[in-house]
């Protein structure tokens, strides 16, 4: 099973809508994991002002960055997004 990582905070309304979104695609199967960057100091050093930032664990721990999707984009435009950038695990 693929794995996505939404690095997000709280109060952040592109995360909010992203992982709504996200929550909607039913083309792929995936798990989500949502990391407040504000509850690690590497997080929120790295990701302060990109979020949300979007990517792919693999079981070796390696994260591959998924290019962030437009806040406008609809959830079909965004299945099709991740599976142009998500790699089969």
């Amino acid at each position: 099973m693929r794995t996505l990582i939404l690095y997000s905070k709280s109060g952040c309304h592109l995360c909010e809508g992203l992982q709504a979104k996200l929550g909607h695609v039913q083309g792929m199967e995936f798990t989500l994991e949502v990391r407040d960057i504000e509850s690690d100091d590497a997080w929120l050093k790295a990701y302060e002002l990109e979020v949300p930032v979007l990517k792919q664990l693999f079981e070796n721990g390696e994260e591959k960055l998924i290019p962030r999707p437009s806040p406008r984009i609809t959830v079909e435009r965004l299945e099709r997004h991740l599976q142009r950038h998500v790699a089969v695990t």
